[in-house]
């Protein structure tokens, strides 16, 4: 895609720091971001999209911009917009080859700072410069650059275009960086200045009044009588012409050929004309530009964003995309996600959640994302909430996930709850990491369900009655054969009744929790395949998302609702209440 992609790193320019204030959507934002790609993630309207867009216009390669009032915070133009950046630029940008002389100011790690020439030889230690876009109100933009003496001067275009900005939009701008219009990326690719006055004079020689009907051609010379009559120019006739917004050069666009036929990019397939409108950008831009991707999985199929994706990824230049879709952030390791919240607040997605990211992409982009310790967990929850709300839990955004395990599930738990992504947790209790489950209790509240003790089965099984118990062992399709096999195999009995197992054991509610469980045999020294065939009985009752949903299913038709809602009820609650719906007594 680009073609310097293996150069290093250190040669592109990149943003240290963004600072966007009273632009559109946000009013205060101020933001780090990582030098590679950044991966902006959130729900809709939360400000993703003005982000790459204040970029973009930061870097804008021209001064054809147009302000309305939409562009400024609640369309108040008379406070202005401003649009500033701390960036890393290389030396063959030009922006120490101005008039004016141009000073660096030294980077601090979270901000810009006055160098500190005395300590450094003469020379800023980790030199940045400070741009910045301001929207005025009269509407007009001006790009600036701020010495550290905190004067400003004109931020120019010819360094601008060598910075270099590759804007992947809208359907609009795709189309119009294929076609030869002033300052598209055609345009400025070809850089032909004098293309359009010859142009202009070829079409200017076409004969349009000679394709006249002779009805027409009498009109056009009746109507030329009247303006000699007014005094008006006359010797009328018809030509190509341009006017204000519009240019006859918008009529040429690049054009391929298909089955032998030329046909206009811009008719081919909306993934193909993004695609085309990037490689025209990139190809004119210098080695690094930056790249701003607003959704990536606009018109292309899963595969084309896989590999879009991953050369990004491995190119040099910083990175800004957002997405909505699955696969793009699972083919997004090793980028810097990031989590855009309701209030425009940009956390961090922590590396430590990458496994899941691979695993379960979805998680990632639901509205409320609810971490399952284990399969068993997914389909209980799922049974629970759907029970609660009435019908399919995604159409509130919520998602249940399966953690993997009860380690990493608290892992990906603190990570996206330190982003500030909407997250809630289901999880047992082993006795483990006690101080950060804790953590994340303080974090989540109620949106965190974790057994005071134990899991699932040991939680539910001792409310049964002794009448329900051949109803629990029971499976969905009305047989018990294989549950009581696991019984009678613990108990080291041949005889797999109901009547028999009871006879057999004076504890019938301890001895399906370790059978539904996998429980290892007691003796440690007990054969290696015992404890794998029994480690196996788990299988046979919950462990998977349909044996969750059974359990919960059975939960409610068995009546022990009652006696697990102190529990469960406050989470039920809490997700409700995060996805908009109102608090219920109970749940049937």
């Amino acid at each position: 895609m680009l073609e310097n992609a293996q150069l290093p790193a250190d040669e592109a320019p990149y943003i240290r720091l963004l600072s966007i204030k009273r632009f559109r959507g946000i009013e205060d934002l101020t933001w780090l971001p990582a030098k590679g790609v950044n991966v902006l993630l959130g729900g809709g309207d939360v400000g993703k999209t003005t982000i790459l867009e204040a970029i973009a216009l930061l870097l804008s390669p021209t001064n054809a911009t147009t302000l309305s009032d939409a562009d400024y915070w609640k369309r108040r133009h008379e406070d202005g917009f401003e649009i500033s950046a701390v960036m890393a630029l290389p030396l063959s940008c030009g922006i120490v080859e101005q008039r004016k002389a141009v000073w660096p100011w030294e980077w601090g790690g979270d901000s810009a700072n006055l160098p500190n020439l005395e300590a450094n030889d003469g020379q800023p230690h980790d030199p940045v410069f400070c741009l910045r876009v301001c929207g005025t109100t009269d509407f007009d933009l001006q790009h600036e650059i701020c010495q550290p003496d905190e004067s400003f001067d004109h931020f120019p275009v010819s360094v601008r275009r060598n910075i270099g900005v590759v804007r992947l939009s809208g359907e609009d701008r795709n189309d119009r960086d294929l076609r030869l219009l002033q300052g598209s990326a055609l345009d400025r690719l070809l850089s032909d200045r004098t293309l359009r006055s010859r142009l202009a004079d070829k079409l200017g020689e076409t004969d349009v009044d000679g394709e006249l009907k002779a009805d027409a051609k009498a009109a056009l010379a009746a109507l030329d009588k009247r303006f000699a009559f007014q005094l008006l120019p006359c010797q009328l006739g018809l030509g190509l012409v341009g006017g204000p917004g519009f240019s006859l050069n918008a009529l040429i666009g690049l054009m391929a050929t298909k089955d032998g036929t030329k046909l206009p990019l811009s008719s081919w397939g909306a993934g193909t004309r993004r695609l085309a409108a990037f490689e025209v950008a990139a190809m004119h831009q210098v080695d690094h530009p930056i790249i701003v991707v607003d959704e990536v999985e606009r018109g292309l199929e899963s595969y084309r964003q896989r590999i879009l994706m991953e050369e990004l990824i491995a190119s040099s230049s910083q990175v800004f995309v957002t997405t909505h879709s699955a696969p793009a952030v699972n083919a997004a390791v090793g980028a810097a996600l990031w989590y855009v919240d309701a209030g425009g607040k940009v956390g961090s997605l922590p590396a430590s959640v990458a496994a899941h990211q691979k695993r379960d992409p979805e998680t990632f982009l639901a509205r409320l994302a609810v971490i399952a310790e284990g399969a068993t967990e997914v389909g209980f929850v799922t049974t629970l909430l759907t029970r609660s709300i009435g019908e399919d839990i995604r159409r509130h955004g919520i998602w249940v996930s399966d953690g993997g395990s009860n380690s990493e599930a608290l892992t990906v738990l603190r990570g996206l709850a330190a982003s500030g992504l909407a997250v809630a947790g289901f999880a047992d209790n082993e006795g483990t990491q006690e101080g950060l489950w804790q953590q994340v209790k303080d974090k989540l509240g109620e949106l965190l369900m974790r057994w005071p003790v134990g899991c699932l089965e040991t939680n539910i099984v001792p409310h049964l009655g002794d009448h329900q118990i051949e109803a629990f062992i029971t499976d969905p399709d009305g047989g018990a054969g294989e549950r009581l096999r696991t019984l009678a195999d613990r108990l080291g009995i041949q005889d797999k009744s109901l009547a028999a197992v009871l006879a057999a054991t004076d504890d019938i509610r301890q001895l399906i929790v370790e059978a539904a469980c996998g429980s290892p045999p007691p003796d440690p020294d007990a054969p290696n395949d015992q404890k794998k065939e029994w480690k196996k009985h788990g299988q046979r009752w919950f462990k998977s998302s349909a044996g969750g949903a059974e359990l919960a299913e059975k939960m409610f038709a068995l009546g022990l609702w009652p006696n697990l809602s102190p529990q469960l009820l406050p989470f039920v609650n809490a997700v409700r209440t995060k996805v908009g719906l109102a608090a219920v007594p109970t749940v049937n």
